[in-house]
């Protein structure tokens, strides 16, 4: 779909194609709080567009809550209750969670991985390249994080694509390559308490109900072995949504941001030939990960009446903020839609930064994008697409979702 600037942020073909990002760089301009009508199955919504505004309602005390979901669609209380993880819950209640969540997720933690994600991404280039033609997001964005959710979780290698293939039909429920059961083309509510009302959450909810009663066996110094001490233990339900999370969270946004990175190399080799200089390892990743924003949005919702921009938002109303759309705010960035790969500052806000619901996984996510770059520029000698790349069709989780290049291994 072509990107006139006036595209609906509610429908998930305006994203089919890419990010609308002239529709994006017009709201921030001309209509930074921009009201959505809605439709039949949702409710109108608002949009927060600009840096500022968007860090404004993500900090701490901000009267917008997540108390009652954190995607755009409408759910009863029921169905809220049933699917909710902590990021769908204020403090203290979030708070106590990620307390409890957040060593295993720590900048000191996440180091001691190095290692071993280099070794991971080390085979995994060897591999990819043994081909001279292949799809970069399947050979080499999408094995890394996947290898590593099974290290973090603590599960084993043979289940891991059984598991992401879940994921993915679990956050990727628009989009028809993932699911046979796409949210908005047919009546899914028999699974409206389901996580992103997609069957696939029966099977992960089984998934975690065996590794909870111990009927599936997982690694002692895996995140859910110790969320089963009884000093962090989930009740039943909350753990399901907590593993929900985990796998899909934990794989999808990572992998987008790698494709995103491996889509500028082959579009633009003098990125290649930055990178190999080795001036850019520090900061290439914040850049990459800016530039694919690939949770695009969260959803809160006004918790009183809020003046804006000359607006009013009422108590009960739902707010959408566009992170993707603030870390190319042109009042921030300096040629925001330019890759730079020494850019420093870089106050992007692909994390949700700002607030106390910032990303667990940013760390590891910033060190996977990192070495998985480093081990395949040392190897390439070009690396170049050889069909336009496809994108995820969601206007929540967007990223390259398949990319085709031609590479030619350094002798």
């Amino acid at each position: 779909m072509h990107d006139d600037g006036h595209l609906n942020l509610l429908s998930h073909d305006s994203f089919a194609s890419g990010v609308p990002h002239a529709t994006f760089t017009r709201l921030r301009r001309e209509d930074p709080l921009h009201w959505n009508q809605g439709n039949a199955d949702t409710k109108g919504f608002w949009n927060l567009t600009r840096h500022a505004d968007i860090l404004l309602a993500n900090k701490p005390g901000s009267v917008f809550s997540s108390a009652q979901g954190i995607r755009l669609e409408d759910q009863s209380y029921e169905e809220y209750l049933a699917r909710r993880t902590f990021q769908e819950t204020d403090a203290p209640e979030h708070t106590a969670v990620r307390r409890r969540v957040n060593p295993n997720f720590a900048k000191p933690t996440i180091a001691k991985f190095e290692e071993l994600i280099r070794e991971l991404a080390s085979d995994i280039c060897d591999k990819a390249l043994e081909n001279t033609e292949f799809d970069a997001v399947d050979a080499i964005a999408k094995q890394l994080p996947m290898m590593m959710l099974g290290r973090i979780l603590g599960v084993p290698d043979e289940d891991l694509d059984w598991l992401i293939e879940r994921g993915d039909a679990l956050i990727g429920n628009s989009d028809p390559d993932f699911t046979d059961t796409v949210v908005d083309k047919m009546d899914t509510s028999a699974y409206r308490f389901m996580p992103f009302r997609s069957p696939a959450g029966v099977e992960l909810y089984d998934y975690a109900a065996d590794v909870l009663h111990n009927r599936r066996a997982v690694a002692d110094d895996g995140i859910l072995a110790k969320m089963m001490q009884d000093e962090n233990q989930l009740n039943e339900q909350d753990f399901k949504n907590f593993f929900c999370l985990l796998v899909a969270a934990g794989n999808d946004t990572t992998r987008y941001s790698i494709s995103m990175a491996l889509n500028l190399l082959a579009h633009q080799p003098e990125l290649i030939a930055a990178l190999r200089t080795g001036a850019h390892w520090d900061t290439c990743a914040d850049e990459f990960i800016r530039l694919a924003s690939p949770t695009m949005h969260f959803r809160r919702t006004a918790s009183e009446d809020v003046e804006m921009h000359g607006k009013t938002i009422k108590k009960g109303d739902k707010v959408l903020l566009w992170f993707v759309s603030g870390s190319r705010d042109e009042e921030v960035f300096d040629a925001p839609h330019d890759c730079q790969l020494g850019r420093s500052p870089n106050r992007h806000l692909a994390f949700g930064q700002g607030g106390f619901h910032v990303c667990l996984g940013m760390h590891l996510a910033k060190l996977e994008v990192r070495i998985a770059l480093e081990e395949l520029v040392k190897r390439i000698e070009s690396f170049e697409a050889i069909e336009a790349p496809t994108w995820t069709r969601s206007n929540f989780i967007c990223g390259v979702k398949k990319l085709n290049v031609r590479a030619k291994r350094l002798a």
